[in-house]
């Protein structure tokens, strides 16, 4: 789950049911949704090698995560684990990265990754062992890292697809990705300390010894990092659940290891989410009630999104590589099953929409080119 701008309670991810509540209160009005006629489920496909995956969250402690796919012919298939496993995914479904054949479905609240094949997604293994898992990234066949919400990053090794070792943190790790032997990660602070309390930083952990190295101070609450065609670390940072100080958006600089350019977001009551790049690796992305396309280059943050929400709760995005398109989910009223829309990167204009599970969240995009 993101940060809303309803309640101070609102963690990302936060394991109160007085998270729930609040958005179940504001939202449960069933909202008229003015799109294109979502592409209907059909048939359930013989592979999943190629095509588009939507995390759905589901509600949480209610163990009704599901996965659904968006075939390169743009059929949809629902709740695709269940329906090759004759099991419910879990309990918060948060993400999902695809290695090699394999798909590893992040189930946050379950504290597993769930494997799959994909050429027919069956389960290969549930792997445990895990503190509330976030994101997930390879550094090769043979180790990956995954981060959590409570004091540690987990090492996997890929040969048994166990969790070999942790690394100790102070709190709530969430973005990661890797650059040359080196992972930059995101680290918030104690999952339940006040902004105030929290120590924001990037960390820096040496893939050869598993050993954090170093840290980079960033504003309050940095939930997303993306790398541009400069292989310059983009930051974005959302000043905390509580409006602690204005959300930002940081350009790092990983040899000199420094923050070298900051952007401040003019509205302080803001909560920007979902930061992506394209594969060029020249615009980023982010939500914030709509969706932001803002080029690297850029001197300001823009003051006005490419997609208008025009009354969508705006929750999930994701940058389609082989062409740049640009998906989007809506949570309705985070009760009702969601839709997803799909608008070209120009104009922004609605190319299509497909139906979708409870509150989807995140998108894995496989078996594209990358440019």
């Amino acid at each position: 789950m993101i940060l809303t701008k309803t309640s101070n309670l609102t963690l990302t991810i936060s394991k109160s049911c007085c998270f729930i509540l609040v958005f179940i209160t504001l939202f449960a009005c069933t909202k008229v949704i003015r799109s294109v006629d979502p592409v209907s489920s059909t048939t359930v496909n013989n592979s999943y090698e190629n095509g588009i995956f939507v995390v759905n969250e589901g509600n949480f402690n209610w163990g009704n995560a599901s996965i659904t796919f968006i075939n390169k012919g743009d059929s949809v298939e629902q709740d695709v684990f269940r329906t090759h496993n004759d099991r419910s995914l879990g309990d918060v479904a948060e993400s999902m990265q695809t290695f090699n054949d394999k798909g590893f479905i992040i189930v946050n609240n379950s504290n597993d990754i769930d494997v799959v094949s994909l050429k027919d997604f069956k389960l290969i293994t549930s792997i445990t062992g895990f503190s509330s898992p976030r994101f997930m990234t390879f550094v090769d066949s043979t180790k990956a890292y995954v981060t959590n919400m409570q004091n540690n990053i987990s090492v996997i090794d890929m040969a048994t697809l166990s969790v070999a070792k942790s690394i100790p943190t102070l709190g709530w790790t969430e973005s990661i990705i890797k650059y040359n032997t080196f992972l930059y990660v995101s680290a918030i602070g104690g999952e339940y300390d006040s902004s105030y309390q929290r120590k924001a930083r990037v960390l820096i952990i040496d893939t050869k010894s598993d050993q954090i190295v170093d840290s980079i101070k960033t504003g309050k609450e940095p939930i997303g990092l993306v790398m541009d065609k400069k292989n310059k670390i983009w930051v974005l940072c959302t000043g905390g659940y509580d409006h602690f100080e204005p959300p930002s958006l940081l350009r790092i600089d990983p040899i000199l290891r420094i923050v070298e350019k900051t952007f401040s977001f003019p509205d302080p009551n803001n909560i920007p989410s979902r930061l992506c790049i394209n594969a060029h690796g020249d615009t980023l992305y982010f939500l914030d009630n709509g969706v932001y396309q803002m080029p690297v280059s850029s001197l300001t943050i823009p003051s006005s999104p490419l997609i208008p929400a025009n009354g969508h709760l705006y929750y999930g995005l994701g940058i389609q590589p082989s062409n740049g398109n640009i998906f989007v989910s809506d949570a309705i009223d985070y009760t009702q099953s969601g839709v997803v829309y799909q608008y070209d990167q120009i104009h922004g204009s609605l190319l299509k929409s497909f139906p979708a599970g409870r509150i989807p969240g995140s998108f894995c995009f496989i078996s594209v080119s990358k440019k």
